[in-house]
Order: C-alpha cells, then sequence, then structure tokens
C-alpha cells in the first residue's frame, strides 16, 4: 500500500485573478491559507496579475501573469491565459496540487495544462458570478454563467465552497461530485466588542445616542447598495433615528453618497482601525445576495454587532434568524427597515443578538478551517493513487 503524502511533500500551484492588487475577502482568505501552508512546510507559488500599486504585500512566492483592466472597473485585472514563460516556471516549480481560485481565462487554462501534466486540481468558489450580470442590465447571461462554472468545476477533482448553503446551491448544479467546506476564520485580536470606541465616533461627526447602521465592503453595486438606499429612505419616512456609516471605498462611492447623503464614509481601513470601526457600529446591514460566504458578516458577529442580511447564500450560514440577526427576502424593503427599526428603538434586543453572534463567531478559528484545505488536497491526492 501507498505511503500518503505529508504535508512536507506538496508542491500547491496557486492561480487567482486577484491576489493582493486589490484588498477584499478572498483575496484575504487566499493569503492567510498560503501562510498556513508555508507553516506547514508545504511549497507554494502563487500566479496572479500584479500592479504597481497593490493594495497589500502578498504571502509567499507572487509570480505576475499577463492581464488587462476590466472595461468599466479598471481596478479589476483579467487574466489572459499561461504564456511560455509561465509555462516553463511551471515546469520548474513541478507542482503536485493546482489551486484554482477562479472560472476566468487564467483558471481554464492551468485546469487544461494540469490535466495535461496529469496534475489534481482543486476549485475553491468565492463568488456567484451568475449574480453579477443582473446589476449591469445583462441578467440574460446568467445561464451561459452558469453553463460556464459547471464545465470548469466538472474538470476538477473536488471543489470547496465557503459555507453550507453555498455548497447547496452548487450540488443542486450539479458542479462536481466532490464538494467540501473551506469556511471563513475570524482574527479576534482585530475584531472584538473590546474595540467599540464611542470617542471615534464623535470623531467623524457621530453623536453617542446615534444608532449607526453599517455597510461594510466594496462599494460597488453588486453589493446591494440599491437595496440599501432604498431601505435608509424609508427609515428616514419612518423618522427613526439613525446614522449610516459606509467602511469600504469602491467605484460605486460617489453614486451611492448621493443616493444616501447623510451617510459617514470612512473610506477603507484595516486592521485594528477596521475592527474599532466595525465594533463601533450598532447594526451592520448587508443585503448583497452575491455572497459566498460572507465574511463581513462574521466580523461583525464577533463584535457582537447584529446583523440584518439577505436571505442568501453566505448569511444563510452566519444569520441565525431572531437569535444573532435577522434574515430578511431579498428585495423586501420593508422588511428590512421592520428589522432596523427594532434594533434602533430596542437596545436591549440588539444587544442580546449581538453577544450571541459573538458566541457563535467563537467557533470560526483559521487554523481548524484552513486545516480542511489541506486535508481535501490530500484526500485528492491519495483518491489519484499519487
Amino acid at each position: 500500500m501507498a505511503r500518503a503524502m505529508s504535508p512536507q511533500q506538496l508542491r500547491i500551484a496557486l492561480f487567482s485573478g486577484n491576489y493582493n492588487y486589490v484588498r477584499d475577502g478572498p483575496t484575504q482568505a487566499l493569503n492567510r491559507l498560503v501562510g498556513f501552508l508555508l507553516d506547514r512546510g508545504a511549497a507554494v507559488r502563487v500566479y496572479a496579475p500584479v500592479t504597481k500599486t497593490p493594495a497589500f504585500e502578498p504571502t509567499g512566492d507572487l509570480i505576475g501573469v499577463p492581464s488587462l483592466a476590466v472595461p468599466g472597473r479598471g481596478e479589476y485585472r483579467l487574466a489572459l491565459g499561461l504564456p511560455p514563460r509561465i509555462k516553463r516556471d511551471l515546469a520548474a516549480f513541478a507542482p503536485n496540487m493546482l489551486h484554482l481560485s477562479a472560472p476566468d481565462i487564467l483558471g481554464h487554462r492551468a485546469l487544461s495544462w494540469g490535466r495535461r501534466q496529469n496534475i489534481p486540481a482543486v476549485a475553491s468558489v468565492h463568488t456567484r458570478f451568475e449574480t453579477y450580470v443582473a446589476y449591469y442590465g445583462l441578467g440574460f447571461l446568467a445561464p451561459a454563467a452558469v453553463a460556464i462554472q459547471r464545465r470548469f468545476y466538472r474538470r476538477c477533482d473536488a471543489i470547496l465552497a465557503p459555507a453550507p448553503s453555498m455548497a447547496e446551491i452548487l450540488h443542486a448544479e450539479r458542479m462536481n461530485f466532490d464538494i467540501g467546506i473551506w469556511s471563513r476564520g475570524v482574527d479576534r485580536t482585530i475584531f472584538t466588542p473590546a474595540a467599540r470606541s464611542l470617542p471615534w465616533r464623535r470623531s467623524i461627526g457621530i453623536a453617542d445616542d446615534e444608532v449607526v447602521i453599517g455597510f461594510l465592503g466594496r462599494v460597488v453595486l453588486e453589493k446591494g447598495l440599491g437595496v440599501f438606499a432604498d431601505v435608509i429612505a424609508e427609515l428616514e419616512r419612518r423618522q427613526v433615528r439613525h446614522r449610516v456609516m459606509v467602511v469600504g471605498q469602491g467605484p460605486a462611492r460617489d453614486w451611492f453618497a448621493e443616493r444616501v447623503p447623510s451617510a459617514v464614509f470612512t473610506g477603507m481601513l484595516a486592521n485594528g482601525d477596521l475592527g474599532r470601526a466595525v465594533a463601533s457600529m450598532d447594526v451592520l446591514f448587508n443585503p448583497s445576495v452575491t455572497e459566498t460566504f460572507g465574511n463581513v458578516t462574521l466580523e461583525a458577529m464577533a463584535c457582537a454587532v447584529p446583523v440584518v442580511a439577505a436571505r442568501a447564500t453566505g448569511s444563510t450560514s452566519l444569520v441565525e434568524d431572531g437569535v444573532t440577526g435577522r434574515l430578511i427576502a431579498p428585495d423586501d424593503i420593508a422588511g428590512y427597515a421592520d428589522a432596523l427599526q427594532a434594533y434602533a428603538l430596542d437596545r436591549d434586543l440588539a444587544d442580546d443578538h449581538g453577544m450571541a453572534g459573538e458566541a457563535k463567531a467563537g467557533a470560526f478559528t483559521w487554523d481548524a478551517i484552513n486545516r480542511a484545505v489541506l486535508d481535501k488536497y490530500l484526500q485528492v491526492i491519495a483518491r489519484r493513487g499519487g
């Protein structure tokens, strides 16, 4: 019987459309995974687009691949594939596992290269790309997007979903027979109720008695900004005292500011500054239906902040309706407003749900979560007889 491979024998080539040039949930998860793998003796080489102004320093060895700016979304890059120099680099690295983080051109070309070399491949699912097209008037393309993803994921040995709710959708769409869970963790040294700061709130113009409704994440239309703005307008119509705090940056910032003129925009924050901002919210409002996990939801829960979220993938695996927050039908403006109004008027309710959320967040530790990815690599290689 062949001896099982050890983590120290792994040589992983990871392909990503964005590894560090824009900071978001997926890039932070990928960098944490690479750090975890390196700490356990695995060799990792990352292939992704690079820019002269990355959002943060990459973890591990990053090899730049040819790319172009995405039309209309210039902050993102579209990787163009595997030119000869990248194939030579791959051959010299000699990976025994491919990790593909997106069904883009780079992912498809890397998967084809790996199949020719008989190298197993595991894909992680980070975004519901088929939901994005509706926000740009291209909803008719959703079936084609699902078909492209199915072709990609079914050629992989296994895929990893970030939450059980997303895994159920992938099963229903017949994306792969082997669907595991790679959840997300939260850094409790950053995201903690102790980081809450009324002096900081005052410094950005928020009064102590104002109920802060927070938005956290990339300021882009697909995060549900239209729904968010409509709900805030409904709260104002009801004369519910509140203040909106927007933590993040993105191309829809000016559009959002025009729709929610009383909002305070902090811009992009990181580390302790980010933890302080999240803990200083009174409720997080996350109407996005494009999430596969919902990192921002977990970060708010860790800060004992109740969450009002869309009843959609990601959030349904984190928020327990009526216990740690509220789950509302995605387009139910009145329902969202009712939930936010209840927290604004009943601070004991908000505190109870916030504390329940903090307790649930305690189970999401990065080491245990990333161990599941390592175990999947080794399982796939063993199944292949490697």
